[in-house]
């Protein structure tokens, strides 16, 4: 069975969205969740609020990407920036390399998707000025 929480965030002001309807599908989601929520860096954000549409290359048509978060940030310069974060597994961000050919076609596929819906994320992010982020556990854990 899959994770799946509901975040319910103490600063509401600060999120973007329906406040009630926060899903975390992993832990890692969740603590992300909890870290802007709380930290004073980050102005606005939002899970899963915005849709961007891509060309999936497994049936080449046009799907809607939510990614999971979109924050607005006060950066180490001071500025504000806008950014685009998923969160994902590192070994969901590779090619597979699985040598059970069932398993290693089912990554490949996912990959394939994960793939295209990050490339439109990183156009729609360069149309914006700002900027895309994979999050892994290199980035997530302590």
């Amino acid at each position: 069975m899959a994770y799946k929480t509901i975040y319910k965030p103490k600063n509401k002001s600060k999120y973007v969205g329906n406040v009630d309807n926060i899903v975390c599908r992993s832990l890692w989601e969740r603590r992300f969740c909890k870290y802007l929520d709380e930290n004073k860096n980050i102005l606005r954000w939002g899970s899963e609020e915005l849709a961007i549409p891509y060309i999936s290359p497994i049936d080449d048509k046009v799907h809607r990407y939510y990614p999971d978060f979109l924050m607005e940030v006060i950066n180490k310069k001071g500025e504000t920036e806008t950014l685009l974060i998923e969160i994902k597994p590192k070994k969901q961000t590779k090619a597979p390399t699985s040598k059970n050919k069932r398993t290693k076609m089912k990554e490949l596929i996912r990959y394939k998707i994960n793939f295209a819906k990050w490339e439109h994320a990183k156009n729609y992010c360069v149309e914006n000025n700002w900027k895309f982020l994979i999050l892994t556990e290199d980035h997530l854990l302590p």
